[in-house]
């Protein structure tokens, strides 16, 4: 009986690692989203609504969060 508790609680851990890990690269993979179009200045980056803006890096447009909401 304790044998089969104590497995039970580490299968218990195993899939809230795999949880975990599932969450983090998901949140890495969004934070570095970077689209196809090519860009020279922020001006060439077409406008989004707020939170996310375009802006010219490494001539590609990135989204950026905007610092000033409030």
């Amino acid at each position: 009986m304790v044998y089969y508790m104590r497995r039970r609680k580490n299968m218990a851990q195993i899939l809230m690692f795999f949880y975990s890990l599932i969450i983090f690269f998901f949140l890495f993979l969004v934070e570095t989203k970077r689209t196809n179009i090519p860009c020279f200045s922020d001006d060439d980056c077409p406008k989004t609504s707020p939170p996310l803006v375009l802006k010219c890096d490494d001539y590609f447009c990135r989204y950026f969060r905007e610092k000033n909401l409030i």
